[in-house]
């Protein structure tokens, strides 16, 4: 008797555990077609320095700028969070009252109110 109800026990959660994860997968899957599909196109560096090099630019001067300007944009973009932070991590501690009066009471001891 309790070999059979342990032993549907398992395979009720086998078939719900295994439900659940193929399910993440599917979602998961789902989701990277998702990003495959709705990304944009990249840019050319070719189609975008062509005017430049008709104008008598010496070709290898603009790969140098173009590699340049990428280099620039890639690195202005890992710093896009603490650039657009309108307020530095810990620059506030003094805007919340209930702040101060909870650091101010963990670093003084404990008293009892009425004995000195």
């Amino acid at each position: 008797m309790i070999m059979d109800n342990l032993g549907w026990g398992l395979q009720i959660s086998a078939l719900g555990m295994g439900l659940v994860f193929g399910l993440l997968a599917l979602l998961w899957g789902l989701l990277t077609l998702v990003l495959r599909w709705d990304r944009p196109p990249a840019a050319s560096p070719v189609l975008e320095t062509a005017p430049l090099v008709e104008e008598g630019m010496d070709p290898t001067l603009v790969a140098a700028i173009v590699t340049a300007a990428l280099a620039h944009r890639a690195n202005r973009r890992r710093e896009a969070a603490p650039v657009m932070r309108s307020h530095w991590p810990g620059s506030q501690l003094h805007a919340s009252r209930w702040v101060a009066v909870g650091r101010t009471r963990q670093n003084q001891s404990w008293q009892r109110w009425g004995k000195p």
